[in-house]
């Protein structure tokens, strides 16, 4: 725990804890087709300090360093259900000495947020949530660790991501075993964010959605970046050992039918973004339904068709 009080930590903490794109540069638009202007999207961030926040586990490093220098935000907490995550990011804290954001680090799991109710003025989720079993019951958790008028925040891998190596897969293993067994997590679909959360209780939902195309030399060189990233397979149904042949006609299904001129294969990485806010008074709120004053005839009549 670095700088940060106990005070804070009794605020925060519960008094029963649980541990239980070829080029992806924020320089280059994402997206192929050019409607929206994305870069000036991204200033238009919501101009609210945060006092104290909460960083939930994924991309812990990545969060702890974009949150450096940008103000309104006094205190962090950074929890993630890895004990070395959280001795790798606590031991990285002497990088951001300069920043005056109070720190603290614990071990703790999303399905049982070990987090005092109300105590938080925002709760950011970067590439975390997909892993749990109950993602409708960890966001809900999320809204109520959050103070009223609080803003939650989190990006989960959308079912898109890796569709080219699921198809692989199931045809391999279609070829060598004769059926199919799990090897790519299952995923939320973007028309299910919005109704997650809705579901979880949060107000003024917001959803978007980014696709990133990675290229790699091989299927072999994506198993170990995915292995890398903490992201290899971990249904409880899955089967333990992978056969080499149905790896290796993995792999070569995956070059025949996806690789390019050069070679080299591509990787889909679709990533879906939530917004939302725990109630308070001084939201917007939707009109009580039948209260319009204005008819769509009368629009039509208006503009014409």
């Amino acid at each position: 725990m670095s700088r940060l009080s106990g005070n804070l930590l009794r605020t925060v903490l519960r008094r029963r804890s649980f541990c239980t794109a070829d080029n992806i540069d924020g320089n280059l638009q994402s997206s192929k087709v050019q409607i929206f202007d994305r870069h000036l999207k991204r200033k238009q961030d919501v101009k609210k300090s945060f006092p104290t926040t909460l960083c939930l586990g994924g991309s812990l490093e990545a969060i702890r360093r974009s949150v450096r220098g940008r103000g309104g935000i006094q205190r962090l907490v950074m929890m993630d259900s890895s004990h070395d995550m959280v001795k790798l990011c606590k031991d990285a804290e002497k990088d951001f000495s300069s920043d005056n954001i109070e720190t603290s680090y614990i071990v703790g799991d999303e399905e049982y947020l070990p987090i005092q109710g109300s105590s938080v003025d925002l709760v950011i989720s970067c590439l975390g949530l997909h892993w749990t079993n109950d993602l409708p019951g960890a966001m809900i958790q999320s809204r109520m660790a959050l103070k009223p008028d609080g803003l939650f925040l989190a990006a989960i891998f959308g079912g898109e991501t890796l569709k080219e190596l699921r198809i692989a897969c199931t045809i391999a293993h279609m070829e060598r075993e004769g059926g199919v067994s799990p090897r790519v997590s299952p995923l939320a679909q973007v028309r299910d964010a919005g109704n997650l959360l809705t579901r979880a209780g949060f107000t003024l939902p917001g959803v978007d959605v980014d696709e990133y195309q990675v290229r790699y030399n091989s299927a072999l060189e994506l198993i170990e970046h995915l292995r890398a990233m903490g992201e290899t397979n971990a249904l409880v149904n899955r089967v333990k050992f992978l056969k080499k042949d149905t790896a290796l006609a993995t792999a070569a299904v995956y070059e025949s039918m996806f690789a390019a001129e050069d070679g080299t294969i591509p990787a889909t990485f679709q990533v879906i973004y939530m917004t939302g806010w725990r109630e308070h008074e001084s939201q917007q709120k939707a009109k009580r339904r039948g209260s319009a004053t204005v008819s769509f005839q009368d629009i039509q009549k208006e503009f014409g068709t």
